[in-house]
């Protein structure tokens, strides 16, 4: 007992030394620490039995026993800790190297950002999986995360998440950069108020400003996170049933281009097809309508790249396909098939963002985003464009 007892004091002492320094140890000198407690724990499993199992019961060993177990089980939990926060170290690490990355490329194959002289997207990246979401539970399914498509001056590298476990917006919080989005290190949370909360998952920032879906009245709300000033506006023909094929509360769809900012749905007089309306961001008005010939339940989601509706659709449980375009210069729609991954098979956002050209997907709980090419010549659809009447 004394030799172990003497053990054990230098682990606490070592273990100390650990938790007030943990980068100062690599993997090999935790593993090292996680045998010699084992040793100790195995030696007291003997004891506990051997005093268990004796006529004389000798309560003070078996207090300082009790003693012991306690104190290797907070060791133990300790060296857990730090394990964890070593590897979450390293993680972020290699996700600052990857956000280097990126950024590198948008360098070399993205100079034009906010130029619209291409024909379309050619293809997309495979996934870029950052992590799961700040509330670190897959439960939290619905939701949205991604960037600012017109920052305020010094909120260039702001990023915003928002989740929840059923179909809805309460509240949404915000990071300084990426570094700090990882570390699930906001600087502001802001929670709706209870007659301001939302519906639906496909709402975006833009200009500091939330815009999104309500039900009561049903229609479409912003709110200015600067004046905290709250606006609501219906549009009378807009269906609150007709929704996305996975999605039941989508009814209304925003997205935000090099353009401007937009929002879709489908009306009954339509037969469910989707609308594209152009929103002012001044008088929060639809300044212009068009009536695409694409059926919104048949769509997964939709985005806008350049006056540019981009709607997607499943082929499997990993496979996802833009399979239609509608372009509001020319009125022409077009079917495509432009296929990419998925990590997870559902997902309630996906929007493009102008100031990096880059996809954000929240992907069941996790945030996803993609790297975008374009075409700078004509191009090859499977079936010829159909002008829309």
């Amino acid at each position: 007992m004394t030799e172990y007892a003497e053990k054990i004091v230098k682990l606490t002492i070592e273990i100390e030394k650990m938790e007030k320094d943990p980068d100062a140890y690599n993997e090999d000198d935790f593993q090292n620490t996680k045998v010699e407690i084992k040793q100790v724990e195995a030696l007291i499993a003997e004891l506990q039995l051997s005093i268990n199992g004796s006529t004389t019961v000798f309560e003070s060993v078996r207090v300082e026993v009790t003693a012991v177990v306690a104190t290797l089980n907070r060791l133990e939990k300790t060296y857990d800790k730090n394990l964890v926060l070593v590897t979450r170290r390293e993680y972020v690490k290699v996700q600052l190297q990857l956000e280097e990355c990126e950024r590198r490329h948008q360098e070399l194959f993205n100079p034009n950002i906010g130029s619209c002289a291409h024909t379309g997207i050619s293809k997309l990246s495979q996934p870029i999986v950052s992590q799961l979401n700040a509330h670190l539970s897959t439960s939290y399914t619905f939701g949205g995360w991604g960037k600012d498509s017109k920052p305020l001056p010094d909120r260039e590298s702001m990023y915003w998440y928002s989740g929840a476990t059923t179909a809805g917006i309460s509240s949404i919080s915000f990071y300084t950069n990426y570094k700090n989005l990882i570390l699930r290190n906001a600087f502001q949370t802001t929670s709706l108020k209870s007659g301001w909360t939302g519906t639906g998952n496909n709402f975006i920032i833009r200009g500091n400003t939330l815009y999104y879906q309500i039900n009561r009245p049903f229609s479409v709300a912003k709110l200015n996170f600067t004046t905290m000033l709250y606006e609501s506006r219906v549009i009378p023909k807009a269906s609150s049933s007709i929704s996305y094929a996975n999605s039941p509360n989508q009814n209304f769809d925003f997205a935000a281009d090099e353009s401007g900012l937009w929002v879709t749905y489908a009306t009954v007089e339509s037969g469910g097809r989707m609308v594209i309306a152009k929103i002012n961001e001044a008088s929060f008005g639809l300044e212009e309508e068009w009536q695409t010939s694409v059926y919104k339940p048949g769509v997964n989601n939709a985005f806008m790249i350049c006056g540019v509706l981009y709607a997607t659709r499943s082929i499997d449980v990993h496979i996802e396909e833009i399979f239609y375009m509608y372009d509001t210069k020319t009125k022409q729609e077009t079917h495509i098939s432009i296929r990419f991954e998925r990590f997870r098979e559902k997902y309630s956002n996906l929007d493009y963002n102008p100031t990096d050209q880059k996809l954000y997907m929240y992907n069941d709980g996790y945030y996803l985003g993609y790297h975008l090419w374009f075409n700078h010549t004509a191009t090859t659809t499977v079936q010829p464009p159909h002008v829309v009447t």
